[in-house]
């Protein structure tokens, strides 16, 4: 299980784009509960001009601009000199030059109780203040983006559901594709029969270690299938745990016929 509580300060030129995102759903309710506290700030309000441009020219030449240094070294210090002195901080600056993001990276940044999140946009950033400040890079793909801001949001989302009692227990997200280094098995739901096609009778036995193996197994093919790649290193075994989360199917109720 992860931390009790974790912080996030992302470092944008559009706050209200990560505001939007944050506000809702798991993620905006955790906040509410105090399982999360994220920040977002405007680089534009850090800058030493009275227009407050964030932007310059390449020097060499070249298309587009480039954020400047100072605006981000400042919003940056502001936020750092805001945090406790003790805990683990680290910066992290969302770049297609990165790593790509992995559930393992999510579970290691997970032990770190503040995350600053530098967010780029036009041409990039000044490398001055990426040497001096950063810790790490991330990408989420090879592909490209108009900014970091919807890459900051994904590794919001991706940690903080691990984050103690943001989600119901640690079996919401152990057991999701990726995470448990499996694809996810099928799931069904209500009504037993649909467009002729039935439930598979083993989620309805009521034998926990059953449907347990049943599961593993479907993981397994689906992963073989689809994702090979996973389980190049090999198979993770099958491990049962007795859980209050499994239950039986209900019977099925006229209202549940086709």
């Amino acid at each position: 299980m992860g931390n009790r509580h974790m912080r996030f300060e992302v470092l944008t030129l559009f706050p209200d784009l990560i505001e939007t995102v944050v506000s809702s759903s798991i993620i905006g309710r955790a906040r509410e509960n105090g399982l999360l506290e994220i920040g977002a700030h405007n680089i534009r309000d850090y800058t030493e001009n009275k227009w407050h441009r964030v932007d310059g020219p390449p020097a060499g030449g070249g298309k587009g601009m480039l954020i400047e240094a100072t605006p981000v070294y400042n919003c940056w210090k502001a936020v750092k000199d805001s945090l406790p002195a003790e805990g683990t901080h680290r910066t992290v600056y969302l770049s297609p030059q990165g790593k790509v993001l992995t559930q393992k990276t999510a579970e290691r940044l997970l032990s770190c109780d503040t995350l600053i999140l530098l967010c780029g946009h036009y041409e990039g950033i000044d490398e001055r203040v990426l040497e001096e400040i950063v810790d790490e890079e991330i990408s989420v793909g090879d592909y490209v983006l108009t900014g970091g801001e919807l890459p900051a949001c994904l590794l919001i989302d991706c940690i903080s559901r691990m984050v103690e009692g943001v989600l119901a227990s640690p079996e919401c997200y152990e057991e999701e594709s990726i995470a448990s280094g499996l694809l996810e098995y099928p799931q069904y739901t209500r009504p037993n029969v649909w467009h002729g096609k039935k439930i598979p009778p083993v989620l309805q036995c009521g034998d926990h270690r059953k449907v347990a193996q049943w599961r593993y197994d479907e993981a397994v093919e689906r992963t073989k299938r689809k994702r090979p790649d996973l389980i190049a290193d090999g198979i993770p075994p099958f491990v049962w745990k007795r859980s209050e989360t499994y239950g039986t199917q209900r019977p099925e109720t006229e209202d549940d016929r086709p």
